[in-house]
């Protein structure tokens, strides 16, 4: 199993971040171990200062794809569920700075937490799915995918010219404004919908 991600998926928080609009999706990827699943919380690594919470709607391949072109890309998922990228953003940006590779910031240990799942039939309306992370009870961001600058299967058609996906591979598929940084003793809950889908406590 591999978890692919995409980043400046979203016109906003690409300018919160001073990043520019990509022209096509900028992927990259989070070995196995960085899933966090069952409501486990998250220990605040000692090697960072500043991780930041970035909210995103995650898809879960249905079944084995290559080269997967527009008109079936549709049929390699069926649900959609919530995740947090954690990134460790004063990692990051030394990485940045010197041109280096993001990994340290972005796929270290539990730095991909995953929520439940909805199958696809159940949303009122799968092209534009509303979705929400609330800290320690206070909304920190909202977002909609019909705001995405990719779309899902965008992302499952470029991706797979890249990587075979695999059944039970997970696409984070971007977060919108209002990262923000989080601390010990923290509580961020996901909602899709209206309906809570992810929970993690910071230690």
């Amino acid at each position: 199993m591999k978890i692919i991600c995409v980043g400046r998926n979203y016109i906003n928080h690409a300018k919160e971040l001073n990043n520019p609009v990509p022209a096509e999706p900028v992927l990259f990827m989070k070995p196995s171990t960085a899933l966090l699943i069952n409501r486990r919380p998250f220990y605040f690594p000692d090697f960072s200062k500043n991780i930041h919470h970035e909210l995103e709607l995650v898809i879960r391949i249905s079944q084995n794809g290559k080269a997967i072109q527009p008109a079936f890309a549709h049929k390699y998922y069926d649900s959609v569920g919530l995740g947090i990228d954690f990134t460790a953003r004063d990692l990051q940006e030394k990485c940045k700075e010197k041109g280096l590779p993001w990994e340290i910031a972005k796929a270290f240990d539990y730095s991909a937490v995953l929520g439940d799942f909805i199958p696809l039939s159940e949303l009122k309306n799968r092209e534009a799915i509303e979705f929400e992370l609330r800290k320690n009870e206070a909304p920190v961001q909202t977002g909609n995918s019909k705001d995405m600058i990719f779309s899902f299967d965008q992302i499952i058609c470029h991706a797979s010219r890249y990587f075979k996906l695999l059944k039970g591979d997970l696409i984070y598929t971007g977060t919108p404004a209002g990262v923000g940084p989080v601390a010990a003793g923290d509580t961020l809950t996901g909602y899709l919908e209206g309906q809570p889908m992810l929970y993690v406590s910071i230690k």
